[in-house]
């Protein structure tokens, strides 16, 4: 399995921090920008990442989150979760299924956002029926 990351201005340095620990963990990732700390638009990055999500993760960050999980959640067959800790970041893989976490760069810690990308990436599905069956209706 293969982490796309991207992220605005607004989410940049937590994405570096991120690609820091990645690598660190000899975990393999793409970084689908942005390079810099000049303002962009999110919405093309959340987009190009989304799309190319497939049977791989995703990671997203913002300043808060919360524009890259919109962004996201268009895309068919996404399921982006805004995640502020490692409960919700556990939750969302284990009972959602979700494919991309979201984070926001101005709200967490770098620590914090780290922490919460291993439990997402560590965590896996569930699988049981009652989960899969709210997953099905959200398609």
């Amino acid at each position: 399995m293969k982490i796309l990351i991207g992220s605005d201005h607004g989410g940049y340095k937590l994405k570096e921090a991120i690609k820091k620990a990645l690598d660190e963990n000899e975990i393999e990732y793409e970084d689908y920008g942005t390079m810099t700390e000049e303002s962009i638009d999110y919405p093309e990055i959340a987009k190009k990442v989304a799309q190319d999500v497939k049977d791989n993760l995703g990671i997203l960050v913002c300043g808060t989150g919360l524009g890259m999980s919109m962004a996201a959640n268009k895309v068919k067959g996404i399921r982006a979760a805004l995640c502020h800790d490692e409960y919700t970041a556990q939750m969302a893989r284990e009972h959602n299924d979700a494919n991309v976490l979201c984070l926001g760069g101005r709200v967490l810690s770098e620590e914090e956002g780290i922490v919460i990308t291993k439990k997402f990436i560590e965590t896996p599905f569930s699988g049981e029926e009652r989960h899969q069956r709210r997953i099905d209706k959200i398609e």
